[in-house]
C-alpha cells in the first residue's frame, strides 16, 4: 500500500519537490468558487502529481506537464475559476503532503483503497489495472503470471503496484514456484531505466502507461489487465472536495468528461461521480 499512515514529511522530501505552474487565462470576471480558506494558496488549486507515467502524466521534451490527468486538473480548476499549480514529487510523499497541508489535490493517479478512503475524500473516475512490460521480443516469453516465478521485476515504491506485485510473489510461492525477486526504485521512469538497462527482466506499471512504452515500440507489454481497481483525485478539504465533485460532474453531464478519457483508451463512468471517502 501506498504509505497511509500520518508522517510528517521531512525537509529533504519537501526540498525534492518541484514546483510547476500552468499558465491560464481567466476571465476577469470569474470569481473562484472556493473560499480561500479551503485552498492551501488564495486563487490556486495545488496539485501534487508524478510525472513519469506516459500518456497520463508526464514532462515533454519542452519541461511542460502533459498528459490526461494534467488536462483534467487544469479543466477542474479552471471551472473552480483557479489558477492549477502543480508540485512534482515522488508519491510516497503524497498522502503525508495533503495531511499535513502542502497541497490540495492529489492529482496521481491514486489507486482507490477502503483504507485510504478513510484517510482523505476520495473521487473514483476511472478504472485502471496493471500490466508486466518486457524488453523488446519478449526474450524470455513471458505471458502470465506464473512466468515471473525466479524473475526480477521493478516497481514504483510505496504504491498499489508494489503491493500487488508482492501478493503476486506470494501467491506463487504458495504454489510451489520460485517467488518474485521484487525490485522497488523511487518512480516508473527509473524502474523502466532499469529494464532498459538489462537490471531487471520486467516492470510493472499501469496499463495505459504499459501500452504507451509498447506503441513507442521501446518495450513489450507481455501481460495487461492485473487487478483492475478505480483511480480517483484525493483531497483533505470537505468544501474543496464538494466543489471539485460539482464541476466533475458537470463534465459529465456536457460529454468532456466521457470525451476526454475516450481521448486515452479508458472507460469512464456511466453515472455520477461520488466522493467515496470519510462521512460518505
Amino acid at each position: 500500500m501506498r504509505r497511509q499512515n500520518k508522517m510528517t514529511l521531512t525537509m529533504a522530501t519537501i526540498g525534492a519537490a518541484v514546483l510547476l505552474s500552468v499558465p491560464m487565462a481567466m476571465a476577469q470576471d470569474c470569481s473562484p468558487k472556493v473560499a480561500p480558506s479551503a485552498l492551501i494558496s488564495e486563487g490556486k488549486l495545488v496539485m501534487s502529481t508524478n510525472p513519469t507515467l506516459p500518456p497520463m502524466q508526464f514532462v515533454d521534451s519542452s519541461g511542460e506537464l502533459k498528459g490526461m490527468r494534467i488536462t483534467l486538473g487544469n479543466e477542474v480548476a479552471k471551472r473552480l475559476c483557479l489558477e492549477p499549480e502543480y508540485i512534482r514529487i515522488e508519491f510516497s510523499a503524497m498522502i503525508p503532503g495533503l495531511q499535513a497541508g502542502r497541497w490540495d489535490v492529489i492529482n496521481t493517479g491514486i489507486f482507490w483503497t477502503e483504507e485510504r478512503a478513510g484517510l482523505m475524500k476520495m473521487i473514483p473516475y476511472e478504472s485502471q489495472a496493471i500490466s508486466i512490460s518486457v524488453a523488446s521480443g519478449n526474450p524470455l516469453g513471458i505471458s502470465k503470471p506464473e512466468d515471473l516465478a525466479g524473475k526480477s521485476v521493478g516497481v514504483e515504491i510505496g504504491g498499489f503496484e508494489e503491493a500487488k506485485l508482492k501478493l503476486l510473489a506470494k501467491e506463487l510461492s504458495d504454489k510451489g514456484l520460485e517467488t518474485i525477486d521484487v525490485r522497488t526504485f523511487d518512480n516508473f521512469a527509473t524502474a523502466y531505466q532499469a529494464l532498459r538497462a538489462g537490471q531487471t527482466d520486467a516492470t510493472v506499471s499501469i496499463d495505459s502507461t504499459a501500452a504507451e512504452y509498447a506503441k513507442r515500440g521501446e518495450f513489450d507489454r507481455a501481460i495487461s489487465g492485473l487487478f483492475a481497481t478505480p483511480v480517483a483525485l484525493a483531497m483533505a478539504n470537505d468544501e474543496l472536495a464538494n466543489a471539485v465533485l460539482g464541476v466533475m460532474n458537470d463534465m459529465v453531464k456536457d460529454g468532456s468528461y466521457k470525451a476526454l478519457l475516450d481521448e486515452y483508451g479508458i472507460l469512464a463512468n456511466t453515472g455520477d461521480l461520488a466522493i467515496r471517502g470519510p462521512g460518505n
